[in-house]
């Protein structure tokens, strides 16, 4: 029986997923509500910070159950988990003008995510 690799890579992705999930649903719902650590004035490439508010709540909950399916070990976790994250990384670009810093963080942390989640099931090269 071939051992898989990347086990434990995808687990710490399905942790990071799970971590940014939560942060972009308490984030989502804070632009929402119009909370006042958020910019108002930012320049968002799409509308306003409701829209954006909004749009990161959505991801937010499909990170969060990608990484529930990844834990849960559900065969489309990964790739629901690399889709989540490819999602999550592009928002992270649109988000620059409005917050650079923190848009490159979370596009990094998202592209860790990926790889993470791309290496996982690679067979063992055979040793002698």
């Amino acid at each position: 029986m071939a051992d898989v690799r990347g086990l434990g890579r995808a687990t710490f992705a399905a942790v990071l997923l799970m971590i940014g999930g939560v942060l972009n649903v308490i984030w989502g719902i804070a632009a929402i509500g119009n909370s006042r650590f958020l910019t108002s004035h930012g320049h968002y490439v799409f509308s306003n910070l409701h829209t954006w508010g909004w749009t990161t709540l959505i991801l937010g909950v499909l990170e969060v159950g990608a990484s529930l399916s990844l834990l849960r070990g559900n065969a489309y976790g990964r790739l629901f988990g690399i889709i989540a994250g490819a999602l999550v990384a592009i928002d992270a670009l649109l988000d620059i003008p409005a917050q650079p810093f923190w848009s490159i963080c979370v596009f990094a942390l998202s592209l860790w995510i990926i790889h993470g989640l791309v290496l996982y099931g690679e067979d063992m090269p055979a040793t002698s």
